[in-house]
């Protein structure tokens, strides 16, 4: 049990947000659980799609297959394919997100920001990536044999295997996740909030344009940026962790290498395989997020004050 749950200091409410260390905390996992759930088909999608780079007998085909082929399974198993992995990805919410949310605000507590920079932001990428990583592994295991059985592979099923691995393989793509998940945050969790700020003074003075609107602006505004960062490393991660886990692993630079094999013959589309489906996911993720953590932030704003909490 963290000991800081115990410090009275972390339920004070501090004077220049109105908040307690606790209560945004559950602001921000609240928004990660909403996004998690509602985002979830278009994260199944993207991952078929860059997934599908290679046919079964593991040889590169063009972009505009990958997509039929991903499109193909959607239409066969809708249900299925679009609830696959959204069960790790829920109790991730709490393995992957606590840790990150917890030494995104801890760093950021510690620094005495009123809100969180991007020192915090580069802190938590590094810190929370042992924690995040074997959730997204499972993740896409889950769907990793999707095109072949119609079916999501079971949990337990890829814990076993990994066991027999001594769960080496629930590491594997750590290195681009760090990457990844230090772009997300000081884009996604920093960035987003203070252009939305900027768009609302700019635009919601001349316009009537209200928090949901400008905060999807500035989400479409940041994702482009965010996924033209994230989206080789999104690659590089789906290539480690679909590979067969009793199998061989693929390492980083293997992984490196493919992907530009895969753009000498197919060009920037072969590069940049999902990268359309991984914008609308950006604009989509971001806003929910932020829309489901502001929500909860200002009902708690909104208790303390009408309470006269302190």
């Amino acid at each position: 049990m963290p000991f800081f749950l115990f410090d009275p200091e972390y339920y004070k409410i501090k004077e220049a947000t109105g908040l307690s260390q606790a209560q945004e905390m559950t602001a921000y996992l609240g928004g990660s659980m909403f996004q998690t759930v509602m985002d979830n088909p278009v994260t199944a999608y993207r991952q078929l799609v860059q997934q599908y780079a290679k046919d079964v007998n593991g040889k590169v085909v063009d972009p505009k297959i990958a997509v039929a082929e991903a499109n193909a399974t959607f239409k066969a198993h809708p249900i299925t394919a679009s609830l696959s992995g959204v069960m790790p990805r829920i109790i991730g919410v709490f393995f992957k997100r606590v840790p990150k949310f917890g030494f995104l605000l801890g760093i950021s507590y510690a620094l005495g920001e009123d809100s969180v920079g991007s020192i915090a932001a580069f802190g938590a990428s590094i810190l929370s990536a042992p924690f995040i990583n074997p959730i997204r592994m499972i993740e896409k295991q889950q769907r990793s044999y999707f095109r072949q059985t119609g079916t999501e592979k079971p949990i337990m099923e890829i814990l076993r295997e990994s066991r027999a691995e001594k769960f080496r393989p629930l590491f594997r793509g750590t290195i681009p996740l760090v990457g990844h998940s230090m772009a997300s945050a000081l884009l996604g969790l920093v960035g987003q909030p203070e252009l939305q700020k900027y768009i609302k003074k700019e635009l919601g003075s001349k316009t009537e344009m209200g928090r949901a609107a400008t905060g999807l602006v500035a989400s479409a505004v940041v994702s482009p940026i965010y996924v033209v960062v994230t989206n080789p490393l999104s690659r590089l991660e789906v290539i480690m962790q679909t590979a067969k886990i009793d199998g061989k692993g693929i390492s980083a630079g293997a992984a490196v290498k493919e992907v530009i094999r895969d753009a000498a013959e197919f060009g920037l589309a072969g590069a940049f395989r999902g990268q359309g489906i991984g914008i609308f996911k950006a604009v989509i993720s971001l806003t929910l997020f932020h829309e489901g953590r502001i929500f909860l932030t200002e009902a708690f704003r909104t208790y303390n004050k009408k309470n006269e909490v302190d």
